[in-house]
């Protein structure tokens, strides 16, 4: 799994750990005030209920702590859950202990913030607008507390009361606003630098990839002019037995097309350099690829169409796009040598778009995130590399590959570039 994945899932545990700090000090707070309240008798405090709310809003926060210590997932939905219990056991407590009059109201504020900086806008919003209803609700409805009073003698709201309510209120706003908002940038700033960390990374594999293949390339030109010299001299000594000629025939087709192969690695890197690419036509291009794809995969059942349009656009042909091109379909040939690999070529919206279904056993979701991104291989031989320089090299020009399920069985690979 990439950092990114496993710092999403771990932000959610990590906040419910400082908000489970946070409600350790809160009900500290609390009880001090109760037991304040029960041994200063003028404060009227219905003391039963307040008792039972706080031995509730314990019991709760231990269940919490033991919650966390088990190595779950914690998702959004359960810390919005905490904290709608949170605004949920204070509302009730200042109802029983003065209402708006109580001056500790004003810390609903810390849920708001706290979801502000933590959850997506919905979720504030729907904290927001619960505390801002409780709020004034409390204004009317409530147990009075004579320590509370401003005006023993004035039955109806004081201009003070309401002046904490519409500062609360404005507050309330501003932060789910602008708290919301900047929490956003910095969650999508960090997904950017995730991202831009898993791409350094790729590249160096890919460096690292591209290093050993050169070498390798260097090292495989001798045995290859063996190889050729050796085929020529069997087929000499073999003249008369036919089906060894075959063969042999066989052979020095496919030692020749290595040789053409390392050849044109060479060719097209001066190429690749010197950013010198030819344009020619979409439709040729691709038929191209196909050919070429079909001498190094003669075995392979397939058929393949074109879009309308194709033929009135042009391409650059670089050979690292017709490598990816090509890595994609030998995995599709791959998935089921006996299957039948289907191809469709189409350019919409200046987008030129293959769509190679193949009928194999499918990808296993376990690995589908990864594919592209790391070296992994779903099958027995392989290397892992193929899909992880196709998507390199495509995401280089702008391009993206993407695949899925193809019911009744197989895989649907599209790949999109940028023309």
């Amino acid at each position: 799994m990439s950092p990114s994945a496993n710092s999403n899932r771990a932000a959610p545990a990590y906040h419910l750990t400082q908000l489970t700090l946070i409600r350790s000090i809160l009900l500290g707070f609390l009880w001090l005030c109760f037991a304040l309240s029960s041994w200063f008798s003028t404060t009227q405090m219905p003391h039963k209920a307040v008792l039972i709310l706080l031995v509730i809003f314990t019991s709760i926060h231990g269940l919490t702590y033991l919650r966390l210590k088990k190595l779950l997932v914690v998702t959004e939905w359960e810390f919005f859950y905490q904290l709608l219990i949170d605004v949920i056991c204070l509302n009730t407590l200042f109802y029983f202990s003065g209402g708006a009059n109580n001056p500790f109201i004003s810390y609903l504020l810390v849920p708001i913030c706290i979801s502000a900086a933590t959850l997506p806008w919905r979720f504030t919003w729907v904290i927001t607008s619960l505390c801002l209803l409780t709020y004034t609700l409390l204004l009317f409805f409530h147990v009075d507390l004579p320590i509370f009073k401003i005006n023993h003698h004035e039955p109806t709201l004081s201009w003070h009361i309401l002046g904490m309510w519409f500062n609360f209120f404005i507050s309330a706003i501003l932060v789910t606003y602008f708290v919301v908002k900047m929490a956003r940038t910095l969650r999508e700033q960090d997904t950017v630098l995730n991202n831009l960390r898993e791409d350094e990374l790729r590249n160096e594999q890919l460096m690292a990839v591209a290093t050993l293949a050169a070498g390798a390339a260097h090292e495989i030109n001798t045995p290859l002019s063996t190889m050729t010299v050796l085929l020529s001299e069997m087929r000499a000594d073999s003249s008369n037995n036919k089906n060894l000629i075959a063969d042999l025939e066989l052979l020095s087709t496919q030692v020749n097309q290595c040789a053409s192969i390392l050849k044109k690695i060479v060719h097209d890197s001066s190429a690749a350099i010197n950013g010198h690419f030819k344009q020619i036509p979409v439709k040729e291009f691709c038929n191209q690829i196909i050919d070429r794809w079909q001498l190094l995969r003669p075995g392979v059942s397939f058929n393949y169409s074109f879009g309308e349009n194709i033929s009135e656009h042009e391409i650059a042909t670089d050979p690292r796009i017709e490598q990816a091109i090509i890595n994609l379909l030998n995995n599709a040939a791959d998935a089921n040598p006996n299957g039948y690999v289907k191809i469709a070529i189409e350019v919409i919206d200046n987008l030129l778009i293959w769509r190679i279904a193949d009928e194999g056993r499918g990808i296993d979701s376990n690995i589908q995130d990864v594919l592209g991104k790391n070296v992994v291989s779903t099958k027995e031989n392989g290397l892992g590399l193929g899909m992880l320089l196709s998507n390199a090299t495509l995401k280089y020009y702008g391009g993206s590959v993407t695949q899925i399920a193809n019911p009744p069985k197989g895989t649907l690979t599209e790949l999109r570039l940028p023309l």
